[in-house]
């Protein structure tokens, strides 16, 4: 990792051709592996909403320029990750997932609950907290062939996605340390309680889409797809480092990831303007 922050691009969410003949499991016909990024992706847009909302708080006290222009290509930025979620969220209600109510349960947790009750700090803490967490994700998913089985529409989505929460990992935590004064203790509570309901929120959502689907041997389907997740070589251990070093109290955002899947992505984006093309070349290894 080079130690400096790349310039936040505000594009438009492009068009991955979400409303075509994807198949329902997309991720090489494995249900779990499927849903699991189907259960992140019903999370992104009132997340990216709550992201938004957090960082807005102390908008107005930011004084140093630079900061000023890159909160603002982070709020653009979420906000057409939840313009793009949304519509991939629309293949999911079709397939009879209970979309609109899950999202309504999460909207009454994150804004009746956490920003009506919790100190302004906190709920950034948190946003700082997610944001390390899917910048981690975002540095680690495309590594070592994970998504090489993945329909090339929704592996483009995922890459694209991964590239913008690189570009902007640092800004909600920069917001925390520089403008709200956040402490190393708020910093860790925050973390935990995120990386404790975040996933747990994710299987609970699973379970759900399981059991529209109608699959069978559930028990089986979640013990497999937990060893893919967690096991010795699974993608969680395979991330716990970097996750960890956000409990170091000198850590920085831009002191940590591997930068290849970023600057393969941008400069095949950049030369073709193809989101699948520049999807394939991430994915190619």
């Amino acid at each position: 990792m080079d130690g400096s922050a790349k310039a936040i691009v505000p594009r438009k969410g492009p068009d991955f051709g979400l409303e075509g003949d994807i198949p329902r499991y997309w991720f090489g016909g494995d249900a779990f592996k499927t849903r699991f990024f189907d259960a992140m992706s019903l999370l992104f847009p009132e997340g990216e909403k709550f992201f938004i909302a957090c960082v807005r708080d102390y908008r107005d006290q930011v004084t140093d320029p630079e900061l000023k222009a890159q909160v603002k290509d982070f709020m653009y930025q979420e906000g057409q990750h939840g313009i793009v979620h949304t519509q991939f969220n629309n293949r999911l209600k079709a397939q009879g997932i209970e979309v609109d109510h899950i999202l309504d349960e999460q909207k009454r947790i994150m804004f009746g609950v956490f920003r009506k009750w919790l100190p302004k700090v906190y709920t950034l803490g948190q946003t700082a907290a997610a944001e390390h967490m899917t910048a981690l994700m975002a540095h680690g998913f495309f590594s070592a062939g994970l998504m090489k089985d993945a329909d090339p529409r929704i592996r483009a989505m995922y890459a694209w996605h991964a590239v913008e929460e690189i570009e902007h990992k640092a800004v909600a935590y920069d917001v925390f340390k520089k403008v709200a004064k956040g402490s190393w203790l708020v910093r860790v509570l925050s973390m935990l309680q995120v990386a404790l309901t975040f996933p747990l929120h994710v299987f609970m959502i699973m379970n759900h889409m399981f059991k529209v689907d109608g699959v069978q041997n559930r028990g089986r389907v979640w013990l497999r797809g937990l060893w893919w997740l967690y096991g010795p070589r699974g993608i969680y251990p395979r991330l716990l480092p970097h996750f960890m070093l956000y409990f170091i109290p000198g850590f920085h955002p831009w002191k940590h990831g591997d930068m290849d899947i970023y600057r393969r992505w941008t400069a095949a984006y950049d030369q073709s303007g193809d989101p699948i093309r520049a999807g394939d070349v991430v994915a190619a290894g």
